[in-house]
């Protein structure tokens, strides 16, 4: 159940298709599994339906229906582009987006065998990503910022679940990211949530990224810890020479991100 005590099955969906895009409404409906502030439905092989489920505001949403489409032709890999907008309704009082599908098997259902292939991909696709935000973009209070502004939620975390064994090593990279000078470019378009469910993976390589939720313009190293955080061993140093626009203190506060992301 959502918080407005709605439940969301297929027959809602197809009723809200129904009344506001009634073109699609005969497409086939099936739920994807996962999902915590908005749920995925398949709509027919190339589309998706986002209910906002868990998530308190429309905000999220919101943005992705504003940026993506300006994003999306320029980045080289498959992200999720909105083609109909859903509005709020007596039926279902939140908003949902029809969007396309990025086919592929979520990375924490999948693999990647193709280390070095998944390293110049994900680097090829932030460096498209990471170009100077506009004015007007969004400013994250959760993403996109310096560690150590991330200091309290990273030691509750710390405390509750690191393991004895890894603990001095964790503190260590944490340490160091905190002490890294901060990043001095203008803001950059960040995707923020970079983490296994949030990517897709086809042939053994990534595919396509998803859920831009997080997306804000800030400081690239919260995507650049996706170097440890969804490449295989051993692949770092090989992403960080095929983006080639990370500094020292960049790495470094990209590895402690990764830490964080971790823990999290």
């Amino acid at each position: 159940m959502t918080d407005t005590d709605t439940e969301i099955t297929a027959d809602l969906v197809r009723d809200l298709l129904q009344e506001q895009h009634p073109d699609l409404a005969g497409l086939a409906i099936r739920e994807v599994a996962g999902g915590w502030g908005n749920q995925m439905w398949r709509l027919g092989d190339e589309l998706a339906v986002r209910m906002q489920r868990m998530d308190p505001t429309p905000e999220l949403q919101l943005k992705e229906r504003r940026w993506l489409p300006v994003l999306a032709p320029r980045l080289p890999l498959p992200v999720p582009t909105p083609v109909r907008f859903g509005e709020p309704s007596e039926r279902f009082p939140k908003h949902w987006t029809v969007m396309t599908w990025v086919p592929g098997v979520p990375l924490d259902h999948g693999s990647i065998s193709r280390g070095g292939h998944a390293a110049d991909t994900l680097a090829g696709f932030l460096r498209a990503l990471h170009v100077e935000a506009p004015a007007e973009a969004p400013i994250s209070t959760d993403f996109g910022a310096h560690p150590r502004n991330c200091t309290d939620g990273f030691e509750n975390f710390f405390q509750a679940v690191v393991p004895d064994d890894i603990a001095a090593d964790v503190r260590a990279v944490w340490d160091d990211a905190v002490a890294a000078h901060a990043w001095e470019g203008p803001r950059v378009w960040v995707h923020g949530d970079l983490h296994p469910t949030n990517v897709v993976v086809s042939d053994g390589t990534l595919s396509g990224i998803v859920d831009f939720g997080a997306l804000c313009a800030g400081d690239p190293a919260w995507d650049l810890a996706a170097a440890w955080v969804l490449l295989p061993a051993g692949t770092a140093s090989r992403f960080f020479d095929t983006y080639a626009h990370a500094d020292e203190a960049a790495i470094r506060r990209a590895r402690g991100l990764a830490a964080m992301k971790l823990v999290f």
